[in-house]
């Protein structure tokens, strides 16, 4: 990618992807801003119907907004036996943003509550999609974690349903983990990764 800016925009209002997405990145030679730093308080509506539509919508609204790249995320949790919900809508599942995640995650075990452990399986899937200022040149990429939902939370670690995930490489959830490991295998690190190898970076 050639003339690549030295100043992107976080386009997330979520202090858990913020700190994430910082943390995988931050090594680059990038001066990295957020919405609060724009003083940007305003939400994107996300009209997509899939975690690829959406982070492209927030990438590019808010790359038109702040008249600079832009870099958004949309993520969420599929459940096998749930036929890929709660999907695009993970974090109003349960009911809207206002409900907190551990009233989410009750509700996530009360579903699958008769369900064994065999049929548990689920991903983190996560896409990055990065708009120049006028949305006409966007690089997408993706990344997906596979794990199980656990019988009921475990570790202090990370942020929304990670409490619940297990992996079974490792024997936990990836609210045990430590960051360092989180990010080598969780779907915002995987996916922030191909993003670099999209745009050439190193």
């Amino acid at each position: 990618m050639n003339n690549f800016p030295n100043r992107i925009v976080f386009a997330t209002h979520n202090r858990g992807k913020l700190v994430e997405l910082q943390r995988i990145l931050g090594n680059l030679p990038i001066e990295w801003l957020t919405l609060s730093d724009l003083d940007i308080s305003q939400d994107v509506i996300e009209t997509g119907w899939s975690f690829a539509e959406n982070a492209a919508i927030k990438a590019i609204e808010y790359a038109h907004i702040t008249g600079m790249w832009t870099l958004a995320d949309d993520s969420g949790l599929t459940v096998d036996a749930l036929d890929g919900r709660p999907g695009i809508y993970s974090a109003r599942y349960g009911g809207e943003h206002d409900v907190s995640f551990p009233d989410k995650w009750t509700a996530l075990l009360d579903e699958l509550k008769s369900t064994p452990w065999t049929r548990r399986t689920a991903q983190f899937r996560c896409v990055l999609v990065l708009s120049s200022p006028n949305g006409r040149e966007t690089h997408q990429a993706e990344g997906i974690c596979p794990g199980r939902i656990a019988f009921a939370p475990s570790g202090s670690g990370g942020f929304g349903y990670d409490p619940l995930f297990y992996l079974d490489e490792f024997g936990c959830t990836l609210a045990e983990l430590e960051d360092s490991e989180k990010d080598n295998i969780s779907h915002r690190g995987l996916a922030a990764r191909a993003l670099l190898r999209e745009i050439d970076l190193p």
